[in-house]
């Protein structure tokens, strides 16, 4: 019995130490953080302009149509 407990612990002591160091140690290079960019800002001409395009044909169309006032009589 001793034999074959021998055996049966040598055999499982070289199964399972060939998978448990197979592939050598595990490196971990860091990379580096990543570059941020920041986006240039859109032209802040276009509100403006559209700002001022209204107010202009609110002048423009307003009411001018005046009544007539003409004398009862």
């Amino acid at each position: 019995m001793k034999r074959l407990a021998a055996t049966i612990l040598a055999t499982s002591l070289a199964l399972t130490s060939t998978a448990a160091l197979a592939g050598g140690p595990v490196i971990v290079e860091e990379e580096g953080q990543p570059e941020v960019v920041a986006e240039k800002p859109r032209s802040g001409w276009i509100v403006p302009v559209v700002v001022g395009l209204v107010l202009v044909c609110a002048i423009a169309c307003g009411n001018d149509d005046d009544e007539e006032v003409t004398p009862r009589g």
